[in-house]
């Protein structure tokens, strides 16, 4: 399964590329400005567009990759701001979050579909953001399928077409499932990733979060 990867220029991409890899998919990593990105994106299995800097007016051709994935109906996931990008692309409001969150971990609530099917609700999820997608603007085209306890947006996805996205970081150690949930992805896209193969990789990323937690003092 080959996966286009969009780079928007972020240091967590390789995590991402990591992660999928591991899953069994063939990543193709581009950043955005380069010229054959949207030639890629009609010629793959899936298009991840990942986090990065600024807003979706300073993320290059994610917009128009967007826009060529709708058209073709390609598989599309986007992470933190191409989750972003995804929901300006559909007439969204992009605006400043109530809350700066680096590295802080939230719990998310949600509807079990897309890429969060199947995961506990709540589960925990790290957000590295300052801009969110505002609930009350999303077109008629797009739901909203996970938000925090205070309504911020965590994830929504397309009525009709295979395009998702999440605010949080599904490659961060302290995210519950992350491997689940880019396994599911993948299995939309047409490539199940093998159970066995994504609880050994979850298991793995629980045990990196508990050698990384603080001692408990008594």
């Amino acid at each position: 399964m080959r996966i286009l990867v969009v780079d928007n220029y972020d240091s967590f991409v390789y995590n991402l590329v990591q992660y999928l890899a591991q899953l069994g998919a063939e990543p193709v990593v581009r950043r955005n400005d380069e010229p054959d990105v949207l030639d890629l994106a009609a010629d793959v299995d899936g298009v991840l567009v990942s986090p990065g800097p600024g807003t979706p007016d300073d993320a290059g051709q994610s917009l128009e990759v967007i826009g060529r994935c709708a058209a073709d109906r390609t598989p599309l996931l986007g992470v933190c701001l191409g989750h972003q990008a995804l929901g300006q692309a559909f007439g969204g409001v992009v605006e400043r979050a109530p809350e700066l969150r680096h590295g802080k971990t939230s719990a998310v609530h949600h509807a079990g579909a897309g890429v969060l099917a199947g995961l506990p609700d709540p589960f925990t999820a790290t957000r590295y953001h300052s801009l969110t997608v505002r609930p009350d603007s999303l077109p008629d085209e797009l739901e909203a399928t996970g938000w925090t306890a205070d309504g911020v947006l965590m994830a929504m996805r397309h009525r009709e077409l295979p395009l998702q996205g999440v605010q949080f970081h599904p490659e961060s150690v302290l995210t519950e499932d992350g491997h689940r949930m880019l396994a599911t992805w993948m299995g939309q896209c047409g490539h199940p990733v093998a159970e066995g193969l994504v609880d050994e990789l979850v298991r793995d990323v629980r045990a990196l979060a508990l050698a990384a937690a603080p001692p408990v003092r008594g």
